[in-house]
């Protein structure tokens, strides 16, 4: 008897708990599985099926090649490290933002939104879609390159789509999320398994002084590895969703260490099973690296290839969408962005105008979009703020003391680190100079202008331009600005 009145009592809490209104803020809807399914799924997009080229060409041979690839895996497992211990001592969603504010104040802070917004993030979702759009057309022009307006109009498509899936609801997002990363380790396993067959079977022969004829100067290394770290790109995409993770002291730290080692592992493993099938120079001939290993390996099924690593782009692409969104909601919050940027929608509970916004500039990237011009151009961005964030770690553990560290990595590990950030953000420019360089540091530096304009001094001009507008695309968009969630 009292144990029937018992759960009736827990079933009536249950229901007065589940009819309680949301606040409009974001939710806590992610745990464990789709924590770790949006740092596999993000990593494992575009760039281990077209940055294989940009490595080899660098480093033109085999064994310091798969050195690369080892090498970029310690470094985001290392960096994913140094982020966790961020990520848990500044529960704050918004990725290096939150942490470059608590650390060196607003204008840093403030740079990297602008740098973010305008550069880094847009133009990591332009390059992912463009790949997806590269291997979708593939099929349907075989033995010619497909034309450009053909593969920028599809990827505009593809970025519009994933930029309406993630504002129409958070939880649609994570679904989409972890199909597609289950989808795309399908095709990974598949390419992991022919490739070690084939080299049990003796297919051995590419791997033969595999460090002869190797170009080892630092401009070259330099270079492989940003397209290395291209391919691991995502390892800190967890940082920007921390509000919205279940229990982020656990599952946060958890997460990375499941997913970057695995996701290294199956780096090396697939770059094994290339170069057992294709020379240097095919590797390096092949308009799509997975789909010539399909199409010599898998035929007459070879068909599958390029369907499944469309799944894995697009499934990269979303997740890029699923955290940048947050970035550009946390400025938008702290006053760098337009207001409206972080208001929610009444109705999906997601944070829309951010969602949108990021989903626009990135189809600007689209138009004169060249993959690896873009490659290098994010690269030196996105480094050089790594670099400063994992600064600001070593700075808060003698400047914030009293922050507490569920996670603290040894000192050594951010240290080592920011040198290396330091090393790949001056040794291209050093070893080959290129106006790209200038323009990104001048560009980043423009944001200054904006912040004194707009968030320090607020002149009334400017609050005259931003409130109307504001206020229309409130109305416009149906949203509001965050409560807090009670307590």
């Amino acid at each position: 008897m009292e144990e029937t009145s018992l759960r009736k009592r827990r079933g009536d809490e249950k229901s007065i708990q589940s009819s309680e209104p949301k606040t409009t803020s974001l939710q806590k809807e992610l745990g464990l599985f789709s924590g770790t399914c949006i740092i596999v799924g993000t990593i494992i997009g575009s760039g281990i099926f077209i940055s294989p080229k940009s490595v080899l060409r660098n480093m033109e041979a085999v064994g310091p090649c798969l050195i690369i690839w080892t090498m970029c895996g310690v470094l985001a497992t290392l960096g994913a490290l140094c982020f966790a211990e961020l990520g848990t001592m500044i529960t704050k969603s918004g990725g290096e933002y939150p942490y470059l504010m608590e650390a060196f104040g607003p204008i840093p802070a403030y740079l990297f939104s602008w740098s973010s917004l305008f550069v880094i993030k847009p133009s990591s979702f332009a390059i992912i879609c463009l790949s997806f759009s590269e291997y979708v057309c593939a099929p349907f022009y075989s033995g010619c390159s497909p034309p450009q307006v053909v593969v920028k109009s599809l990827a505009a498509a593809a970025i519009l789509l994933i930029s309406t899936v993630n504002a129409l609801s958070v939880r649609l997002g994570s679904y989409v999320q972890n199909m597609f990363t289950a989808a795309k380790m399908v095709i990974v396993v598949i390419i992991i398994v022919s490739g070690l067959v084939l080299l049990a079977q003796g297919n051995t022969r590419n791997f033969e002084n595999s460090f002869e004829g190797a170009s080892l100067s630092v401009g070259s290394i330099s270079l492989a590895l940003y397209n290395g770290l291209w391919a691991y790109d995502g390892w800190n995409q967890l940082n920007y969703i921390t509000e919205e993770l279940r229990n982020p002291f656990r599952n946060l730290p958890l997460a990375i260490i499941i997913g970057i080692p695995l996701v290294t592992g199956c780096y090396i493993l697939m770059n094994v099973s290339y170069f057992t099938v294709m020379t240097a120079t095919e590797l390096l001939q092949s308009q799509a690296v997975a789909v010539t290993f399909g199409d010599r390996v898998l035929y007459p099924a070879s068909w599958i290839v390029p369907l499944f690593v469309a799944f894995s782009t697009i499934g990269a692409a979303n997740g890029s969408c699923f955290t940048a969104g947050r970035l550009v909601f946390v400025a938008g919050r702290e006053g760098h962005m337009l207001k409206v940027l972080s208001y929610i929608s009444v109705r999906r509970l997601t944070p829309a105008p951010a969602i949108m916004f990021h989903g626009m500039i990135a189809i600007i990237y689209i138009i004169p979009g060249d993959i690896n011009s873009l490659v290098n151009y994010f690269s030196f961005a996105a480094w050089l703020f790594y670099g400063l964030t994992i600064t600001g770690l070593i700075v808060m553990r003698f400047t914030r003391k009293e922050l507490k560290r569920p996670i603290k990595v040894p000192i050594f590990i951010p240290i080592l680190v920011t040198l290396l950030s330091v090393f790949l953000v001056l040794a291209p420019i050093i070893s080959a100079p290129a106006w790209e360089y200038l323009y990104c540091v001048l560009f980043m530096l423009s944001g200054l202008v904006f912040y004194f304009l707009f968030v320090y001094y607020k002149f009334a001009w400017a609050q005259k331009i931003s409130k109307p507008l504001t206020m229309h695309l409130q109305m416009l968009m149906e949203v509001v600005p965050p409560e807090e969630a009670p307590e």
